[in-house]
């Protein structure tokens, strides 16, 4: 048997397979990546009409203010107040969380839009609108500590420091655009 068909011709073949399925991915990425972009804008902006349905879905993005861990800055159309996209990094990765602000200067409602923490400890937090509510009607004039302000979720503290310094970066932007 010669050195070609023991050594070279499966590094070729294996070189061949790699190329076509290098091939086949690029294709598929390609066709799906833009229908991922919609469906991920569409899912943001049906998230900011939850959290602030007065502006009745009329937002404009605010452009120019960077503060770590804020993605996305929309004010209302009508100054029914801001919506703010922001991370914090909880136990089991990123915690994504939006934050709604009133023109009183208040935060209006939040809402966790993705996280990746331990199910049945850290959702306890990022899955649990009761839990959200407690940032409700709290003022956005300054940072809030967690303990004084807002009360940690008792096991999954780390998950609540997240979604904590996930909204003391939003009052940060907004503080910024105010």
């Amino acid at each position: 048997m010669s050195n070609w068909n023991r050594v070279f011709k499966p590094i070729v073949v294996l070189c061949v397979i790699c190329i076509v399925i290098t091939g086949a991915l690029a294709a598929t990425n390609s066709v799906t990546a833009p229908i991922i972009q919609a469906a991920t804008i569409a899912a943001q902006n049906a998230a900011r009409a939850e959290l602030l349905p007065e502006a009745e879905g009329a937002f404009t993005k605010v452009e120019g203010v960077e503060v770590e861990n804020v993605s996305d800055i929309y004010t209302a159309d009508n100054g029914s107040g801001t919506v703010i996209t922001c991370a914090g990094k909880g136990y089991g990765g990123t915690v994504t969380v939006m934050v709604a602000f009133s023109p009183d200067n208040t935060i209006k409602q939040i809402k966790v839009t993705e996280s990746s923490e331990t199910k049945g400890i850290g959702t306890n937090v990022t899955e649990n609108a009761e839990y959200w509510a407690n940032y409700n009607g709290l003022s956005a004039a300054q940072s809030l500590a967690l303990g004084s302000d807002v009360d940690a979720y008792t096991g999954a503290t780390i998950s609540s420091r997240a979604v904590n310094n996930a909204v003391n970066a939003a009052i940060e932007a907004y503080n910024a655009i105010a």
